[in-house]
């Protein structure tokens, strides 16, 4: 099966310490330019389902607005309770500064 990945925005659009969100199908897809470096992960808490997305950052952590649970956007390794299960971490790629992802599971 062909990979097919995901338009998010524009490099110019997504500057160091912005973020954007995407769909997959079904899934939410948040991606992060954290100085420079893009990392995507799914836009939900595995605490209560809340949205990630405009939560606030930590490094390279992101903040649960709802209840303080924190993730890693490198990995979805859940940081901080009171999540304890992580989020599902995507691929990013530019090409021709066009930002894509995709949920690769």
């Amino acid at each position: 099966m062909p990979e097919v990945w995901v338009e998010v925005c524009t490099l110019d659009e997504l500057l160091p310490g912005e973020f954007k969100v995407a769909w997959d199908g079904e899934t939410a897809i948040a991606v992060y330019n954290i100085d420079g470096d893009l990392y995507a992960i799914e836009d939900v808490c595995t605490h209560d389902g809340g949205d990630l997305a405009g939560g606030e950052v930590h490094g390279f952590e992101v903040e649960c607005p709802r209840h303080g649970a924190r993730f890693d956007l490198r990995s979805g390794t859940a940081t901080l309770a009171p999540a304890t299960e992580p989020v599902a971490a995507f691929p990013v790629r530019v090409e021709d500064g066009m930002v894509y992802t995709r949920d690769n599971r």
